[in-house]
């Protein structure tokens, strides 16, 4: 059975995830009930780890101390449950795989004629079938990632049930559902994935290494780092 992790945790994560959120965000981030997001984060702002924003961006985040709690508790979290192992094993393989979903999503927005970079008006079906193609391609390479990581962490359940409606609106022709970010669109689920598996190794984005580099160590740093 995947573990599971407990409500305190989950809103924690839901916001270091978001960066500032409200309780329905929240709430669809890590599939609990609003009232029960609401519940987390007054209790979270009663102890410093959270505060309510006017924004812009409005909602709740963590404050410094509230991300060092999260690092702790994440952290806590892989190492009593012996997850770590198979976190940073699916972090690698989806490392491998993410430059290829990137430049799809950048094809998917921008593309080449006549040696220029221009917009993708989608007038082109046969280049945007191309693009599709290949996000389904990625998508099935992808999907043993998530399921591993499910089957370790209940948590990571949401990102296969997200990818794989994504995927299959876009191949409806549905393309806001490619890279619209005001939706959970495949890349941003796809970003946020990222985002959670640095978070819960305690890395960041200037960890990775580049093309031809070995893999960064999955160890814990002292405090989560924020990442751009």
């Amino acid at each position: 059975m995947a573990h599971r992790s407990d409500l305190r945790l989950l809103v924690l994560h839901g916001l270091r995830l978001k960066g500032a959120a409200g309780p329905d965000s929240v709430a669809d981030a890590v599939g609990l009930p609003v009232a029960e997001v609401g519940r987390q984060v007054q209790a979270l702002e009663s102890q410093g780890f959270a505060v309510h924003r006017d924004g812009p961006p409005t909602g709740w985040s963590l404050t410094p101390a509230g991300r060092a709690e999260h690092a702790r508790v994440v952290a806590h979290e892989i190492d009593a449950t012996g997850s770590r192992d198979t976190v940073a094993s699916a972090y690698a393989r989806f490392r491998a795989l993410n430059a290829g979903v990137l430049e799809a999503c950048s094809r998917w927005q921008v593309r080449e004629l006549a040696g220029h970079p221009v917009r993708n008006d989608h007038r082109d079906p046969a280049y945007d079938h191309g693009v599709v193609a290949d996000l389904v391609a990625l998508h099935r390479r992808a999907e043993p990632v998530v399921s591993d990581l499910a089957v370790a962490l209940e948590r990571y359940r949401r990102y296969r049930a997200h990818l794989d409606r994504a995927i299959a609106k876009v191949e409806r022709g549905e393309g806001d559902w490619f890279t619209n970010p005001l939706m959970p669109s495949y890349h941003t689920v796809w970003f946020e994935l990222h985002e959670d598996l640095l978070t819960t190794l305690g890395l960041d984005r200037s960890a990775e290494p580049q093309p031809g580099q070995p893999a960064a160590s999955a160890e814990p740093e002292a405090a989560s780092k924020g990442v751009s």
